[in-house]
């Protein structure tokens, strides 16, 4: 911030002498004196006197008051205009963005002085014709700043956490994007406030911008022009004035890139990304134990997605039941569109239970929670499949076959979601009370003063000490922990019937998992109905929290079932493989899984796990397994099921 202090400095005494130059203690600014025209310095007029006998500092106070005012009218009215074409058109993309930002450029064709000398052309000289053309010229030069900084933005962990409580867009807009795109959007003002300057010199020195008797800094050089011999002082002080206000105002932008980049500036609240040293939580070097056997309460539950289970006994309806669900890439007629990133999922859940989706990193298991709830990014789409979820009402609806406002209107009551870091997820220029408030009031008609103290009662309910204070602090100033509590206490804030959890706990010490479980399941049974999918590779989180897992390979769901029979006796070879080479997983030997994991589009013929697999034959190398059912309520896509345990 000590860099500001100089430029801040000069621009507040400029700014100061322009505002109060009315009571100043100054001669006339239209006063002439012929008799004595270009007069030199004295004690009268400290500058001297121009070629009519007016006063040449009065003269130039006077001038800047014209000239900063149309730099700095104009150069705001850009920024309301192009900032707002920029937002709508980097978030809301395709049409919008075509019809905003598009547009926009179009002005860019164009020599930035002929336009403003179109302009004024056809308005004629003067002030408010002025600020109209250049508000018109630096209009696009703002809304390509913006929307390129929405666009790093807008795919950020909060903004979808944003839309994941089905905040409404244009409030995503203002209350998320906007603040997070300033630091861009304030320098280019200050850059643009110094250009305007000199555009509208030029064009007063050219006899088409403020119009005489009002003096401008661009008309005292016009008139000194023609008095060089006589009085050369009379264009040094225009052209000192103009030169040094120019430079001051690039000085603050060089000063405010700097002060503004996240990588090296800590600010508190207004404009925070990252605190300077810093550090992120490290993963611990060890999980908690897996029970090898074990399993929470109701892990045996026959979970067949059919109404009626294969006994002919009949079970509770479903939450939600997802069938075939495929997600691709989407990208028409590009390389790599139409490939396929998870591909033919089927998975059921019952009101009040647990479902964990474990798997390694990129097998899909993300991916599976963002297109339920619509918040897949942009370059990806559902391309075949259905998920029936029934509502609150007892109504049932398809949420892949939602539009996007279904989906907002689900998220964050019905459907909730807490994102994998919370540190990301949450929004780093609001208070964490305020974020609560807000997903509170986008769906409950009720007061400010009344979401504000519900805010602080969730904040304690999920344990956070001191939550009056801590409702007032931005999320750099909690722990990992309080920040992981606070996005929980945000997701179930309208008590959701399915709650997603995407790894809530990785990178969290041991000491701080088993709270947040501790707090899941807490939550559970105040609200027994809410189903849970819980999103993991952790073994141990699974034994401890989850009536049932679905395992995940390459995109595709390899086995289900109840967590404690999955554990006993894995019906994939994958299965087994995780369990073996977990430390606490209770084998004899640690066995590494070998090979890696296929990249998309690379996948293998057959079964995608068989090259890794040491009971894989040729069978499973030519043709794609079906699904079997080794047991009631357990599923497996392995040809060899019976010989993996």
């Amino acid at each position: 911030m000590r860099k500001l202090i100089l430029p801040v400095s000069i621009i507040a005494v400029i700014l100061a002498l322009v505002l109060l130059a009315p009571i100043l203690p100054l001669a006339d600014v239209r006063a002439m004196d012929i008799p004595h025209r270009f007069a030199g310095p004295s004690l009268q007029h400290w500058l001297g006197q121009d070629e009519f006998g007016r006063d040449v500092l009065t003269r130039l106070i006077f001038g800047a008051r014209a000239s900063l005012s149309i730099a700095i009218g104009s150069a705001l009215a850009a920024a309301l205009i192009g900032a707002t074409l920029g937002l709508l058109g980097g978030y809301f993309r395709g049409l919008v963005e075509l019809v905003t930002v598009r547009a926009a450029e179009v002005v860019l064709c164009l020599p930035p002085l002929l336009l403003a000398l179109l302009v004024v052309t056809i308005l004629g000289a003067g002030f408010w014709p002025l600020i109209l053309a250049l508000t018109l010229l630096y209009t696009p030069n703002y809304a390509r700043v913006v929307y390129a900084a929405t666009l790093q933005v807008r795919g950020l962990d909060y903004v979808t956490a944003q839309r994941a409580l089905g905040t409404h867009p244009l409030t995503i807009v203002l209350r998320t994007l906007l603040p997070n795109v300033l630091p861009p959007l304030v320098v280019q003002i200050s850059l643009v406030i110094a250009s305007a300057i000199v555009i509208e010199s030029g064009l007063s020195f050219l006899g088409l911008g403020v119009v005489p008797p009002t003096p401008s800094w661009g008309l005292m050089i016009r008139s000194a022009r023609g008095a060089m011999e006589q009085a050369p002082m009379l264009l040094v002080w225009p052209s000192l004035a103009l030169a040094g206000t120019i430079l001051t105002f690039n000085l603050l932008c060089d000063r405010l890139q700097s002060v503004l980049d996240p990588r090296t500036v800590p600010v508190g609240g207004a404009i925070w990304l990252r605190r300077r040293g810093a550090t992120s939580p490290r993963p611990s070097s060890r999980e908690a134990r897996v029970p090898r056997a074990a399993g929470p309460a109701g892990a045996g539950a026959v979970t067949d997605r059919a109404a009626t289970d294969r006994s002919g006994e009949t079970k509770p309806a479903d939450l939600l039941a997802i069938e075939g669900l495929t997600v691709a890439l989407d990208r028409p007629g590009g390389v790599g569109s139409g490939m396929e990133l998870v591909r033919g999922v089927s998975l059921a859940l019952r009101p009040g239970e647990t479902l964990a989706l474990v798997g390694e990193s990129g097998s899909g298991k993300t991916l599976t929670s963002l297109a339920v709830t619509g918040l897949l990014p942009d370059v990806l789409a559902v391309t075949a499949g259905t998920a029936a979820y029934v509502r609150r009402d007892g109504t049932a609806l398809d949420l892949l076959a939602e539009d996007e406002d279904g989906h907002r209107r689900l998220r964050g009551d019905e459907i909730s979601m807490v994102f994998q870091d919370a540190s990301a997820a949450l929004n780093p220029v609001h208070r964490i009370g305020d974020q609560l408030a807000e997903g509170i009031l986008a769906h409950r008609a009720i007061g400010r003063a009344e979401a504000a103290n519900e805010a602080v009662a969730l904040l304690k309910r999920v344990g956070i000490p001191d939550p009056e204070r801590r409702a007032r602090a931005y999320p750099h100033e909690l722990s990992g922990g309080q920040r992981q509590r606070a996005m929980i206490a945000i997701a179930v804030a309208n008590r959701p019937k399915l709650l997603l959890a995407d790894e809530p706990t990785t990178a969290l010490d041991p000491t701080i998992q088993a709270q947040i479980l501790a707090l899941i399941a807490d939550l559970k049974r105040d609200n027994p109905d809410m189903g849970v999918v819980f999103v993991t590779h952790n073994l141990a989180v699974v034994a401890e929290i989850a009536d049932r897992v679905a395992v995940m390979y390459a995109g595709e769901l390899v086995e289900e079932g109840p967590v404690a029979e999955v554990f006993a006796r894995p019906r994939h070879p994958y299965t087994a493989a995780l369990i073996g080479s977990v430390p606490e997983g209770g084998a004899e030997r640690l066995v590494a899984i070998p090979g890696t994991v296929p990249a998309p589009g690379q996948m293998p013929p057959g079964c995608r796990f068989a090259p890794r697999c040491d009971h894989a034959e040729a069978i499973c190398r030519e043709s794609e397994p079906a699904e079997f059912v080794p047991a009631p309520g357990r599923r497996t896509r392995c040809l060899r099921y019976e010989e993996v345990t």
